[in-house]
């Protein structure tokens, strides 16, 4: 799949406009899980500005035709919202959704970085768990882990910054989290551009000028990541009017059944993709 297609592809799955004017510091992950009797996918969007910090999570119907939906406020000065819980139908199913942020500890994002929980729970089940106070999660909704556990497979995030931005992920279920920075000097007559993982620069690019859009594959865990990138805007657009795009894709084949079909009715960890969106400010 070439780089503008995965742009589309991410567009179509969020819904959310990428203008400069409407974008904000935001986090999109989406997870598939276990719930109401089918596998679903669940929307969990992070976002942040000067005036609004919410938390989103949406479910998507088995057809993909609909969406259900709660919304919750972060917003500082509302203390009484950092713990409660809300609930929602799913095709006349009821699902609550439960949260605690009285302790959460943010890194200047809208998506907590420790000391918090978010339980999505249908049926007495735990279908989907965010956050570190996972005992605390389970005493309160007093509901049992889910059979199976959910999996993320899309995360996209909007970032803002002069010439460094950074993020975090998982590439695989089993491995640990990574910090992932891109820095640039694209101010510079020769401009430049780094990707470090957890500190190690893995793809450095020279006259970005020429090679403002490319792939190349590095080693995660020992294990391949498909890099792309495109920065035309931050070399030929005004300051502010456009982003770049970096992708981040594992390299690992599909699961097959036993009569050597593909099997893609359920989410692995080899099906994650990560899209970071850097807006840069001069």
């Amino acid at each position: 799949m070439s780089l503008r297609s995965e742009s589309s592809t991410a567009e179509k799955i969020t819904e959310d406009p990428l203008t400069y004017k409407t974008a904000q510091s935001s986090v999109t992950c989406i997870y598939q899980a276990h719930m109401v009797g089918f596998w679903r996918n669940v929307r969990v969007l992070w976002s942040k500005n000067l005036m609004n910090h919410s938390l989103t999570v949406m479910v998507t119907s088995v057809q993909g035709d609909m969406n259900y939906c709660c919304k919750v406020d972060l917003k500082p000065w509302h203390f009484w919202n950092k713990k409660g819980y809300k609930s929602f139908e799913v095709e006349g199913n009821q699902v609550d959704v439960y949260w605690d942020f009285r302790s959460a500890k943010f890194n200047g994002g809208p998506e907590p970085s420790s000391d918090f929980y978010v339980a999505l729970v249908s049926e007495e089940e735990v279908v989907l768990l965010l956050g570190d106070h996972k005992k605390k999660a389970f005493k309160r909704t007093k509901s049992r882990p889910s059979l199976v556990d959910a999996a993320l497979f899309y995360k996209k995030e909007n970032v803002f910054g002069k010439k460094s931005f950074s993020t975090r992920a998982k590439f695989h279920d089993r491995k640990r989290e990574h910090e992932i920075v891109v820095e640039s000097s694209t101010g510079a007559k020769d401009p430049e551009m780094w990707i470090s993982v957890d500190g190690i620069v893995l793809v450095q690019v020279r006259n970005l000028q020429w090679k403002f859009r490319g792939n190349q594959t590095v080693l995660v865990d020992k294990e391949p990541v498909q890099v792309f990138w495109d920065v035309y805007d931050w070399l030929f657009s005004s300051p502010g009017t456009g982003h770049g795009l970096f992708i981040f894709k594992p390299e690992s084949g599909e699961s097959e059944t036993s009569n050597g079909t593909k099997d893609s009715s359920v989410s692995s960890s080899s099906d994650f993709c990560l899209f970071l969106y850097a807006w840069k400010l001069e």
